[in-house]
């Protein structure tokens, strides 16, 4: 690890200050989210929630990154490409999260907002070569860099925003894949990509005690669509310019449970004869959902997986004592979560069996009509 003292004091208040400002301007969003009507009702089966909750609360995360970003990062030419570009972003969510906008037009801008940072030098020159059977190093796409970028900025932004189906799901998984970014970058010396990442982890962290379930606001497209896009262009400046096979599947690695389900998502639908943009109900959290599994259950399941694949990126890139000790200890913690899911899962399903007798034991005239409810 080539970082100075210096340089950790640095990444340390990006974070704290990240996620101070994001915790103390998020009760401030939600009741602006209010008075301009960005509120989420429920109207269809997908909404895991079951009255009216504010969203926007992207806001709060942009704010604490933005404050982190400015006071403690370089700020070059990339890094203004980004943040210009999540200024676009945020702005657009922040409309769409009030008055819905046509899906085309949130594509466009998207794409405007990656070919932003794409102007700015964010882009892919070359990548490690992953046929490991060849001599050649690395692959230079020369002309392709920039629709090449700009389709992976634009992916991973809207594969962020289509787990966003439970309370904390997109926020954890994000915050987790930050942590992963910012271990290796710190392991590979990379101090600037490394503030980068504690800034939008520092948000992540500051937001996802209002977000848990139950949740008291949502992040909307504001939040789920920026934090998207910080992630894809921070892993084109930091994680996919080496020429070793690693930068190239690290990424890949920590965000695999969102483009997974992004992949699963359009062909599922695609072999419906489905519009692959529209909506459904068969993304991985539903799934959990619809196996008897709670939300918290869910999204615990699913931060363990986000874990598992993040820990896997970190050990391809340490080597020695370092990752035995990771690999020990990532061992304990997984142990206490899948025992912690265990009796969480029994306790729910001995929960409902409970339930389920009484209603067949109560007698006939105690029970309500169908239809109608015990109030």
């Amino acid at each position: 690890m080539n970082i100075a003292l210096d340089d950790l004091i640095k990444i340390g208040l990006a974070l704290g200050v990240a996620l101070l400002v994001c915790f103390v301007m998020t009760p401030l969003v939600r009741s602006f989210a209010v008075k301009v009507g960005a509120v989420d009702v429920p109207r269809d089966n997908r909404r895991m929630h079951d009255h009216p909750i504010p969203r926007q609360g992207g806001l709060a995360i942009f704010l604490g990154f933005l404050v982190a970003v400015v006071l403690f990062a370089d700020l070059d030419r990339q890094v203004q490409g980004i943040l210009l570009g999540s200024v676009i972003i945020v702005t657009m969510g922040a409309i769409d999260d009030i008055v819905p906008l046509p899906a085309l037009l949130k594509f466009v801008v998207q794409i405007a907002a990656a070919g932003v940072a794409v102007a700015f030098g964010v882009r892919f020159e070359f990548i490690a070569n992953p046929f490991f059977w060849t001599d050649t190093p690395y692959i230079s796409f020369g002309a392709w860099s920039v629709p090449i970028t700009i389709f992976w900025i634009v992916g991973i932004t809207n594969s962020i925003n289509l787990i966003d189906g439970l309370d904390g799901l997109a926020c954890g998984v994000s915050a987790i894949s930050s942590l992963t970014f910012l271990v290796i970058s710190m392991v590979w010396g990379q101090v600037n990509v490394t503030v980068l990442l504690a800034a939008i982890l520092g948000a992540c962290l500051g937001f996802i005690p209002y977000n848990l379930n139950p949740a008291k606001i949502f992040m909307g497209d504001t939040g789920a669509l920026l934090l998207g896009y910080v992630l894809s262009t921070i892993s084109v400046i930091g994680l996919f310019k080496f020429y070793t096979i690693i930068s190239f599947t690290v990424p890949l690695l920590a965000l695999a449970l969102p483009i997974f389900d992004t992949c699963f998502a359009i062909i599922r639908r695609i072999l419906k004869g489905q519009n692959p943009m529209s909506p459904d109900r068969g993304h991985f959290h539903h799934r959990l959902i619809d196996m008897g599994l709670s939300q918290k259950q869910s999204v615990a399941v699913l931060y363990s997986i986000s874990a598992v694949l993040g820990l896997s990126a970190v050990l391809i890139t340490t080597t020695g004592a370092m990752k035995a000790l990771i690999l020990a200890f990532a061992s304990c913690v997984a142990i206490i979560i899948g025992i912690a899911l265990l009796r969480s899962y029994d306790s729910h399903r001995e929960k409902l069996q409970e339930e389920q007798k009484a209603e067949r034991e109560a007698p006939e005239g105690s029970r309500p009509p169908d239809g109608e409810s015990e109030q």
